[in-house]
């Protein structure tokens, strides 16, 4: 939890310097060709796991090197265990940051909040149990991408969630992080020039 803790101290950090740079750069300038709208897909993996879902997003490229924004998710989850599986569909959204160190390079973090539905079957054809949970999430990843602002962008990326919330969508039932690899891309609402 410190490493969560000192991680988005970090981001926050380097969030506020580079608004007081950008406030140098453009002053009270807002730029509507910074505006990206996008989606990526995620396929996640483990043994007797599988899950895929969907993340519609709304951004904005703050700097060259900084995008932030909000999401949304949808995803479908399946565990198979001795005796019982689950099949879980959950929904949310919250907020991401990605950080381009270098044109091609990015770290990433999504906190968010999952409503989620989980409908466990026996094997022995006993009643299946129905039930609903909440559950904050913290992904943290990198990925690759190709990106031009004003214009668009493309990525791959390897996340995990960094909390460890047993309800997570994004956690199996030991509560181990579940690899989260998700494709992505995202295009501006007015094409402007390449950057």
């Amino acid at each position: 939890m410190n490493k969560v803790i000192l991680f988005f101290l970090m981001v926050f950090s380097m969030i506020h310097s580079v608004f007081a740079q950008h406030e140098e750069e453009e002053k009270g300038s807002f730029k509507r060709e910074n505006i990206f709208i996008g989606t990526a897909l995620n396929v996640g993996f483990s043994s007797g796991v599988f899950q895929i879902g969907a993340n519609p997003e709304i951004g904005y490229s703050i700097t060259r090197w900084l995008d932030a924004g909000i999401s949304t998710n949808l995803n479908y989850t399946s565990f198979r265990y001795t005796g019982f599986s689950d099949r879980v569909f959950n929904y949310g959204g919250g907020t991401f940051v990605r950080i381009w160190p270098v044109r091609f390079l990015f770290i990433t973090g999504q906190p968010e909040y999952n409503w989620i539905t989980v409908t466990r079957k026996f094997t022995n054809g006993s009643l299946s149990l129905r039930s609903n949970v909440n559950a904050g999430s913290i992904l943290l990843g990198a990925g690759y991408g190709n990106r031009i602002v004003g214009q668009a962008y493309s990525y791959f990326a390897i996340l995990f969630d960094a909390l460890e919330n047993i309800n997570s969508p994004y956690r199996d039932e030991e509560n181990r992080a579940l690899p989260i690899f998700r494709a992505g891309f995202a295009i501006y609402l007015r094409p402007g020039d390449q950057r």
